[in-house]
């Protein structure tokens, strides 16, 4: 790129850019007709969703990229007339010609909805706007919602005395309540709670058609007088059609069957289980020990019917993944024992218990390309209680470019490692209070692996154990807790050059054999789901902590003591080894919050924010580098190669080799995510951030974090990339550019306004999949 970029070329390549969108939309407007230009809502109450009220609208103008650029119908207009099956139609999109019986169906429908939330006095007014030289119209729904119907008072009409009862003597609220605003939509979603209420203790055929409301709004003004009642059962009705009887379970039968409906071929044998729960029909190719599953079955012979109970066993049963169909169905009995019972019957179709893969892909390590095979092993049901084991030997080599001492060398880095995972679905440890955590889905984890990393700078080798809890509290939150990580890190084999070219001590002594003994935890909160357009949020926090149990072990059996020149210079420090490995000892935090608003199936936002802390003490006076925070590259600032930003004001010296790294970090993203045709989609974003040193001590100036300067040290970039999907991953390329480098001193960081962009001012990443 050529560095005699002006001030001046960004703002007219994009007002060119949107003369050129601007220009023959109309190209396609029948004569006498309009085009529909733009449709907005106007409403002057914050409590009314707008988003919600543009679903009702029954005409909307072409999509939109930025809320500006009509792209797709840009697109159409490019195909010749006379070629109505052109590529460019294909793509695009036609216009949307303006239809007036469409914007009268449009304010019905917005009427209807406002009467819906309450706000009967409600008007909707259109305006109608021609474009004064183009064949356009802009229609604006100018809507004055009035007060909104509360509810004044509400009386229940039970039907059955025992439901009365049992709804009064319920604890909690009732989710009706007075002064609430009269919200027929609310209000079905409460008819839907008080009927889940009943199915939880025992009816079984109650549901919330057997609910319904009477309104009355003729002595007050704004206020309703809300009646709630329950249907009366007709005399004669059976258990089928009666939903004021209670039903309880009989028997339960569990059906295991390579099809979903739980039926049986004919030459398949059989063997029948019978615990103190269930029956277990189970084929003799499918080796699950027969009392296994009394751990996930909720649902108990004699008990009454429960819905919660219900959902229980079947989240139990999928969060084991075993199997690729679980329905649960109610029959009544062969024998008729009771006529207000019923058999639970539950449908199971397994999966393959064993399989092997073989997979090649490209890979990019902190920027560096490269490609991968990877072997893989998993078996579902290693001692038939649905224990998985998972086994992957890998093995890669990436082509990188380094830089030492001036010297620019093209190398290859080899890698091979081997990683085994068993998981077994329950919590194994001491003590019964373990069993607190049965409801919640859990699962213990053990991890071992060995990874050998040849580079022409060092070798390493890395080994790791780890012991861990996982566990679900709601469909969207998880938690996991390693209580043993254990990572032991050797590097032997430097090339001098390179350990010399490393003038940052801080740094430098990263580069030391190490091992780390943590203890981690880490919340996460996601209610994204994958091929739904919905606004999603994604919380996680995490806490780790490392060396301070091998520090009072050392310190109880009197572990030699060593001494060393102390890595920033500050005279000798004593330190102890375990495995004759000098451990680690340090505190972290991390914190990470995202949030995506879908505007669109074709436009989206998505921003990100990160701050995450890791304090060295004790026996380890710097966080491992493999700890250590860094940002750049494809997934964080990305105007900056990978570890080449920071920490702080610090500038790296010319032609160094990018590895900078520390313990503070803080970084926050923007990106606005609009899809041009079929699998290609673009992004524009905004990345802002960098990291710091926590000790006031490190070598390299301007790196350490002060609460008083940090906030003037941040970066920013800012950029454009294009999004291939190919369904099963998404390619990614972005083209990122700096806009202020904390490095620089002129203009306070600043570069447009200050001096000219260089091509050091751009950087073009790789990756797979979204940034965040």
């Amino acid at each position: 790129m050529k560095a005699n970029y002006s001030l001046y070329t960004f703002p007219i390549f994009f007002g060119l850019l949107f003369l050129l969108f601007s220009c023959s939309t109309v190209k396609y407007v029948p004569e006498n007709e309009y085009l529909l230009n733009k449709a907005t809502i106007k409403v002057n109450n914050k409590d009314i969703e707008k988003e919600e009220l543009n679903s009702f609208l029954r005409q909307k103008e072409n999509l939109r990229i930025l809320g500006v650029v009509n792209f797709h119908l840009w697109l159409y207009s490019r195909s010749p007339e006379n070629k109505p099956n052109s590529w460019f139609r294909k793509i695009g999109e036609a216009p949307v010609i303006y239809n007036e019986g469409l914007t009268e169906r449009s304010k019905t429908q917005l009427i209807q909805y406002l009467h819906n939330k309450g706000y009967y006095n409600a008007q909707v007014i259109e305006e109608v706007a021609q474009h004064p030289k183009k064949p356009k119209v802009n229609v604006v729904y100018n809507i004055n919602a009035g007060e909104p119907y509360r509810i004044r008072k509400i009386n229940y009409q039970f039907s059955d005395s025992t439901l009365r009862n049992l709804f009064f003597n319920a604890e909690g609220d009732k989710w009706i309540s007075a002064g609430q605003v009269f919200d027929i939509d609310q209000l079905d979603k409460d008819r839907q709670k008080i009927a889940d209420f009943f199915k939880n203790n025992g009816y079984y055929y109650f549901d919330k058609n057997n609910i319904y409301y009477l309104a009355d709004t003729t002595y007050y003004t704004n206020e309703v007088d809300l009646e709630l009642h329950f249907k009366q059962s007709d005399e004669g009705q059976t258990l089928e059609n009666n939903p004021y009887e209670t039903v309880s379970i009989n028997k339960i039968n569990i059906h295991f069957s390579p099809n979903t409906s739980g039926r049986f071929g004919p030459n398949l044998l059989i063997d029948t289980f019978k615990t103190s729960t269930y029956t277990l029909y189970l084929p003799r190719k499918y080796k699950y020990k027969p009392d296994f599953f009394e751990g996930f079955i909720k649902v108990n012979p004699g008990e009454k019917y429960k819905l919660n109970t219900i959902k229980q066993t079947f989240n139990g049963l999928n969060r084991l993944r075993q199997f690729r169909f679980i329905n649960i169905n109610f029959d009544k009995p062969d024998i008729d024992v009771n006529n207000n019972s019923l058999d639970c019957n539950i449908n199971i179709a397994p999966l393959n218990k064993q399989s092997t893969s073989f997979d090649i892909e490209g890979t990019n390590t902190s920027g560096n390309l490269g490609i991968a095979g990877n072997l893989n092993y998993q078996h579902r049901n290693l001692f038939h209680r649905a224990e998985v084991l998972k086994f992957n030997i890998k093995g890669a080599m990436e082509r990188q470019l380094a830089v030492v001492e001036n010297e620019s060398k093209d190398f290859n880095t080899r890698e091979f490692g081997v990683e085994g995972n068993f998981i077994v679905p329950k919590l194994i440890g001491p003590g019964n209070f373990l069993n607190y955590f049965n409801d919640f889905l859990p699962q213990t984890i053990f991890t071992a692996g060995y990874n050998y990393q040849k580079r022409p700078d060092y070798t390493r080798t890395i080994t790791n154990f780890k012991i861990g809890y996982d566990w679900k509290t709601s469909e969207f939150v998880r938690h996991t807790w390693n209580v043993v990580d254990f990572n032991k890190v050797s590097l032997y084999q430097f090339e001098p050059s390179f350990i010399n070219s490393i003038k940052d001590l801080y740094i430098k002594s990263s580069f030391t054999d190490h091992l780390v003994f943590a203890t981690n935890y880490t919340y996460l909160y996601n209610n994204q789901k994958i091929n739904e357009f919905k606004n999603y949020s994604y919380f996680r926090v995490s806490f780790e902590s490392a060396g301070n149990v091998l520090d009072i072990l050392s310190n109880l059996v009197g572990s030699k003591s060593y001494s060393a020149e102390d890595s920033l210079g500050l005279g000798e420090i004593n330190y102890q080894k375990v495995l004759n490995t000098r451990y680690a000892q340090y505190l972290k935090t991390d914190i990470e919050v995202r949030k995506g608003y879908i505007v669109d199936k074709y436009n989206s936002v998505v921003w990100r924010a990160f701050l995450g802390v890791g304090v060295p003490y004790g026996n380890f006076d710097v966080l491992p580098f493999e700890k250590k925070y860094f940002t750049g590259g494809a997934n964080g600032i990305r105007a900056w190669q990978v570890r080449s930003l920071g920490p702080g004001t610090y500038k790296v010296p010319i032609n160094a080799y990018p590895n900078q790294s520390s313990d503070i970090k803080i970084e926050a993203n923007i990106e606005y995510r609009f899809k041009l045709i079929k699998m290609l989609e673009a992004a524009l974003f905004l990345d802002v951030g960098n990291i710091w040193a926590i000790n006031s001590n490190d070598n390299r100036p301007g790196a350490t974090f002060l609460f008083d300067k940090f906030y003037k040290q941040f970066a920013v970039g800012t950029g454009t990339g294009l999004r291939f999907d190919f369904t099963y991953f998404i390619f990614r390329l972005d083209l990122g550019m700096k806009v202020r480098d904390p490095a620089q001193d002129l203009g306070n960081g600043w570069i447009i306004g200050n001096r000219k962009l260089k091509n050091d001012d751009f950087n073009i990443s790789f990756a797979i999949g979204y940034p965040f």
